[in-house]
């Protein structure tokens, strides 16, 4: 199981989280999407290792910026 966790900009509402949400459900071995546009965390839970980089890129369509914390 890996947690990777990631600071996110931009998000303001419910709305944007879902739409990280979406974008992330997608990756493969996705099991967990923990995202608070209050607090601007993103916790990512998988079952097999995903690259930071699918992550930022799902964030980055979504419409926001992130970094890995």
């Amino acid at each position: 199981m890996a947690v990777i966790e990631f600071q996110v900009t931009g998000m303001t509402c419910g709305h944007c989280e879902m739409s990280i949400r979406n974008e992330v459900g997608q990756i493969p071995g996705v099991e967990n999407i923990d995202v608070s546009a209050q607090t601007g965390k993103l916790v990512v839970t998988a079952s097999q290792p995903v690259e930071d980089g699918a992550v930022l890129a799902a964030v980055d369509e979504a419409g926001y910026s992130a970094v890995r914390v």
